[in-house]
Formats: structure tokens, sequence, C-alpha cells
């Protein structure tokens, strides 16, 4: 059996609180295959943000670890999760965070720069992404000249410019319409494919979970399989969870 891409053992979570402490999750186990599309689904507020942090070293558990392959993340210094996000994994997040005062080529091309990449290389690379998500005529565009469909393909370009192994994206359907929810599931489906990716998605979206691998629904501080309803009835966003 081949070793998990994401292994969690006992992961914990609390924060201080005025009342007492707050436990977000308290010994939390689970992994991710290599090449698994996994859907986190719940409430909010349940902790599904705060877990996909975790998992890309953005943040430090209170007690417990997340492995990387064989790689332990948390016995790993500041500067080197730095090197770990930069290298292995692409993050999309339900709001753009674009540089607003780049062009979408220049925005993609950061990942790359910050890994010491020349301009050049970076530019080259950063073109092909653009390419493959539809944009390569918007390149020159600056984020504020763009859709808010354009602007979430050109975060996608920029999580996987750098070749990761794994995408985590955090509702990255959730600020668009229908129409272009449904064109951005499209391509992050072909991404997956294409990349070979293992990918972690957190959503609200019942129609973006139902075409994952497997979903965990994670809920007063317990994740458990979830099984989605039967299709009649059930189109819409958040029905179910």
């Amino acid at each position: 059996m081949p070793e998990a891409c994401f292994r969690a053992e006992n992961l914990t979570k609390r924060y201080p609180a005025p009342g007492g402490e707050l436990v977000v999750f308290s010994g939390l186990h689970f992994e991710v295959a290599p090449g698994e599309r996994l859907a986190l689904v719940g409430p909010s507020g349940a902790g599904k943000s705060t877990l996909l942090h975790l998992l890309g070293g953005l943040d430090r558990p209170s007690a417990g670890t997340i492995y990387f392959g064989s790689q332990n993340l948390f016995a790993l210094s500041e500067a080197e999760l730095a090197r770990f996000r930069n290298e292995s994994i692409g993050f999309v997040w339900q709001i753009p965070s674009l540089l607003v005062e780049f062009t979408a080529l220049e925005n993609v091309m950061m990942p790359l720069l910050v890994r010491g990449l020349r301009p050049a290389q970076a530019a080259e690379a950063a073109r092909g992404c653009l390419e493959e998500v539809g944009l390569a005529d918007r390149a020159s565009h600056r984020a504020g000249e763009l859709s808010g469909g354009e602007q979430q393909r050109v975060v996608l370009a920029r999580a996987l410019v750098g070749r990761p192994r794994a995408l985590l994206a955090d509702e990255p359907t959730g600020n668009l319409d229908y129409r272009t929810a449904e064109r951005i599931m499209d391509l992050l489906d072909g991404l997956h494919r294409r990349h070979r990716l293992t990918s972690v998605y957190v959503t609200h979206n019942l129609s973006f979970a139902r075409r994952c691998d497997r979903i965990l629904k994670l809920e007063r501080g317990v994740l458990v399989p979830w099984q989605p309803p039967p299709r009649e009835g059930t189109v819409g966003r958040d029905e179910g969870f």
C-alpha cells in the first residue's frame, strides 16, 4: 500500500477564549491517499479552514502532528515550513487575494520568484499555467481588470506554477455564481488529473463535494465519513451540510 500523502495523528487545536479554552477539535486521526480528492464539509465554524491550514503548514496544532509522506511537518523550523509550502503545496482561497497592482502574469510568477528562479524562467512557467487555465490572452491585465471567475483562474495558475504535489482549496467556488462555479469545478477536475495532484477541498457546495473520491464531515470536533443524499431534490449550495 502506498504511503499516505497526508497523515494526521492525534490532531488537536485549541484557542484561548475569555470564557475558557476553546477546543476546535481534539484527537483527530485520518489519512489522505496519494492522488485522492477529498472534500471536507460541515457547518460554518466547525474548524474546516483551521484543519486545512494545519495540513498546509500555515498553522501549528496544539497537540498531535501531520505527516506529509514521511516528513513530520511540525518538526520543521518556520523557514523549513515556508520552503515546504512553496515547493509542495498549492493554495486556493475563496477570496482570490491577488496583488492588485500586478498583472495576472506577475501574480502567477510570484511563488517562483520567491523560490529564487530568474524572472525569465518564472515568466515562461507562468505563461504556460495561464494558458492551461484559459487566460493566455489576459496575462498583461491587472487583477482589478479581471472578472471574479478570471481572478480565480489566475489563483489556480499561481497555485500550480511551482508544480506542487498537493492542492488545498478553501471554498474555491464560494464567491462565484452557479455557472462560473461549475466552470471552476471542471477546471479543478482537469488540473487534478493532469498534474497528478492530491487535493483537499473545503466546501459547502454539495455538487462540488460529490465530484470527490471521499467526503469527510467535521462537526462538533468530530471528523466522520459522510455520504451525500440521493441526487433527487439535492441541488443547491449548503444542502445536507
